[in-house]
C-alpha cells in the first residue's frame, strides 16, 4: 500500500498553506508502511480544523461532538480490540472542551494514538485564544492580552501518567513520521504534541524555532541513548542537577560525558516533566533554553482494554451465574409507601 491508498476522494478544506496538510500527509504515509488493512484503521475526531481529519482518510471514521473523542475512541476500542484506532484532536477541543475526557483516557492507557494539533488558537471559529495561547495574547476574545496561563499539553499528559508522550513539528516531515510510527507501535496510549502553524489567525506562532536562520540553535532534538546536546555549532548541552536542569557551553573542561543522556524509558516521570517545563522555567528564553523535540517517556504498563478482556474471559468461564440473582444479591432494602 501507499499513501494514497490512505487518501479519501474528497479535498481537503483547509486553508492554503495549513500545517494540518503535513499532518495529514505523515499519518497517510505512517499507516500505508505499517502493513495494516485499511479497514482496519479508525479515525476519531472532535470539532475544530483538525477534526475533518476523518474525512480526508480512506478509513473508517467517526466525527463526534466537541472534546468527545476520547470517550467514543475509547468504546470503540474496548468494544474492537482488533482495530487501530486514532485520535485527531486540537488545543481547543483536547485541552478546553474535552479536557477531562482526554485525562482519563491518558490515565487508562488504553490502546489509542492521540494526535494533538497545537496552533495555540481556535482557528474553526476564527481566532479566540485558546487553552495554549501565551499568557497576554491578543485576540479576538482577549483584545486586551489572556489573563491566563497556558497548558503545557505534555506536562499535562505525563502528569496523567501518560505511558507515551512525544513532540513534533508540522514542518518537521521526517521527525514527524518517526515520532507518529513511533507512537503507533506503542502499546498504550500515545500521546503526539504536534506544533502546527495556523496561517489565518495565529501564523507564525512557532518561527522562534522553525525559521532555518534560528532552529539549530533553538531545537534540541530527543535521541534516545544519546547526550542532550544543541546548537549550530553543536557547543551546547543540557546537564542534570539534583534541583533541575542547567544548559551548559560544551569545551573548557566540560565534555559530552557531563551532559544528561536520554531515557524515555525511566518509569519515573520527573525528568520527562522536567524537560517539558523546559519551556517554563523562570527566567527562560528562547536564546539561553531550547525546546525540546522527540519523545519524552515510553514505558509500557498494562492497557485498559486488556484487563477488562481479562475480566470477561473470566466471567465467561463461571457459567452458573444468572443476572437475576446478582441483581438481587448484596445489601437490599425495600422501600414502604
Amino acid at each position: 500500500m501507499t499513501r494514497r491508498d490512505f487518501a479519501s476522494a474528497m479535498n481537503p478544506r483547509w486553508c492554503p498553506g495549513c500545517g494540518d496538510y503535513a499532518i495529514l500527509n505523515a499519518t497517510q504515509t505512517v499507516m500505508a508502511e505499517m502493513g495494516i488493512p485499511r479497514e482496519r484503521f479508525v479515525i476519531v475526531s472532535g470539532i475544530g480544523c483538525s477534526s475533518r481529519f476523518p474525512y480526508y482518510m480512506n478509513t473508517y471514521g467517526m466525527h463526534t461532538i466537541h472534546g468527545r473523542g476520547p470517550a467514543v475512541a475509547s468504546g470503540l476500542k474496548v468494544a474492537r480490540p482488533d482495530l487501530d484506532v486514532w485520535i485527531a484532536t486540537g488545543d481547543g477541543d483536547g485541552l478546553s472542551i474535552g479536557g477531562n475526557h482526554l485525562i482519563h483516557i491518558l490515565r487508562r492507557n488504553i490502546n489509542v494514538n492521540i494526535l494533538l494539533f497545537n496552533n495555540r488558537i481556535y482557528g474553526l471559529t476564527k481566532g479566540q485564544y485558546s487553552p495554549t495561547s501565551e499568557f497576554g495574547k491578543k485576540t479576538k476574545s482577549s483584545p486586551m492580552g489572556s489573563p491566563d496561563r497556558p497548558f503545557n499539553p505534555l506536562a499535562l499528559a505525563l502528569g496523567a501518567n501518560a505511558t507515551f508522550v512525544a513532540r513534533t513539528v508540522d514542518r518537521y516531515m521526517g521527525h514527524m513520521k518517526e515520532v507518529l510510527k513511533a507512537a503507533a507501535e506503542h502499546p498504550g496510549t500515545s500521546f503526539v504534541e504536534i506544533l502546527q502553524n495556523c496561517v489565518i489567525f495565529n501564523d507564525g506562532a512557532f518561527e522562534y524555532i522553525t525559521e532555518n536562520a534560528v532552529r539549530e540553535d533553538h531545537d534540541l532534538i530527543l535521541e534516545e541513548g544519546k547526550p542532550l546536546i544543541f546548537g549550530k555549532e553543536r557547543d551546547k548541552g543540557i546537564r542534570l542537577l539534583k534541583d533541575g536542569l542547567e544548559v551548559v557551553p560544551l569545551g573548557n573542561g566540560t565534555g559530552e560525558e557531563d551532559l544528561m543522556v536520554h531515557d524515555s524509558t525511566r518509569e519515573d516521570p520527573s525528568v520527562a516533566m522536567m524537560l517539558a517545563h523546559m519551556e517554563d522555567l523562570p527566567g527562560h528564553t528562547i536564546d539561553r533554553w531550547p525546546v525540546p523535540l522527540g519523545i519524552f517517556r515510553r514505558v509500557k504498563h498494562q492497557t485498559y482494554d486488556a484487563v477488562v478482556h481479562e475480566q470477561l474471559s473470566e466471567a465467561k468461564k463461571n457459567k452458573k451465574v444468572d443476572v437475576q440473582s446478582l441483581l438481587e444479591s448484596g445489601d437490599m432494602w425495600e422501600v414502604k409507601a
